[in-house]
């Protein structure tokens, strides 16, 4: 028998076995049988090297119309069994069109970030614009630029974590170091608010994270006095909560301010009585300000003699327990829906 005659009878009986079979398995298998790298039809083409030139062409040929026959009758046959086999599914899992389809929940704005973008708009009002800086930032802007020397003891008070890049870098502890940069490379006079995330070593509790969001202001300007930013202070609460609400300024030490002062709300969740999310005192601190101490103002190459400031900064997330009434810190980081979902 020739080989022209053996590819012949070759594709007849793979058309054949093929059109017989009803596993989309075992008909994988009668393809790489035949016409596979292995298969029968490559065994029958290793003879082609004995025939002469011309019988060798027509012979390879036949070989490829066989393998396209071979091919085609596959194709065809999957065509039929896939759907075969989705009619058999369709036929098991009905769908209901009429029924209401599953919406997607939208997502929505999280509390902290309602809370600063109302800071925001309320000191936009009043004349300030927003300056932004890096957290990753040096011990300079950090604590130097600031007053806080190597050996000042107010470094205790904000211990923050530092990094292997260099001895000298570290998470910033508050964002008066925005201000700093504002203040050497502008002019006064000055009037920003810089809003972002603030590091510091501090324990877990009702009150406290090692990490928060803060904002602060700088006003720098002629003849400014602790008068006007008692009265810009009052009024951002007023606009931001809806409400007078019973505050309270005590002195205090600020090394990048003098004189230095907290500002604190009456605890609205014991109403001055002392509890858990007040630590017994019945107030809760609001903020810290004070007027600009005139060493940072020289640090940033401005005159203490012809400008003076007031400065302020705030915990965007205690401003936020106390509008939204909510009695613990860690809420705001838990990603629990339940909470999330009530603003």
């Amino acid at each position: 028998m020739t080989l022209e005659q053996q590819l012949r009878d070759l594709a007849q009986e793979a058309v054949r076995d093929i059109a017989a079979n009803e596993n989309l398995e075992s008909l994988e298998e009668l393809r790489l049988k035949f016409i596979g790298r292995n298969g029968a039809i490559t065994t029958i083409l290793r003879g082609l090297g004995q025939l002469a030139g011309d019988e060798r062409k027509r012979v390879g040929q036949v070989a490829n119309e066989v393998k396209d026959e071979i091919q085609s009758a596959h194709d065809q046959r999957k065509r039929s069994l896939d759907e075969a086999a989705l009619t058999a599914r369709l036929s098991l899992e009905k769908i209901d069109v009429t029924l209401p389809g599953t919406r997607l929940e939208l997502g929505h704005i999280h509390p902290l970030t309602q809370v600063t973008e109302e800071i925001i708009s309320i000191f936009y009002g009043m004349g300030f614009t927003v300056a932004d800086g890096p957290e990753v930032e040096t011990d300079f802007y950090n604590f130097d630029a600031l007053n806080t020397p190597q050996d000042h003891p107010a470094r205790d008070e904000q211990d923050t974590f530092y990094t292997n890049v260099r001895p000298d870098v570290l998470l910033r502890s508050q964002t008066s170091t925005v201000q700093v940069r504002v203040m050497a490379n502008s002019k006064p006079p000055l009037r920003v608010i810089s809003p972002g995330r603030v590091y510091r070593n501090e324990e877990i509790n009702a009150r406290k994270f090692p990490l928060f969001h803060q904002v602060e202001g700088l006003l720098v300007d002629k003849d400014v006095t602790f008068g006007q930013l008692k009265g810009t202070l009052n009024a951002f609460i007023r606009e931001l909560f809806g409400k007078p609400l019973k505050t309270r300024f005590r002195p205090d030490f600020f090394p990048f301010t003098e004189p230095s002062a907290e500002l604190d709300s009456q605890c609205p969740f014991c109403e001055g009585s002392g509890c858990r999310t007040c630590g017994g005192r019945g107030w809760l601190e609001l903020l810290g300000c004070g007027m600009v101490d005139p060493n940072v103002l020289t640090g940033a190459g401005i005159d203490p003699e012809e400008w003076s400031g007031f400065a302020f900064g705030m915990g965007i997330e205690r401003l936020a327990m106390l509008k939204f009434g909510i009695n613990d810190i860690r809420h705001f980081y838990n990603n629990d829906l339940r909470f999330l979902r009530q603003f």
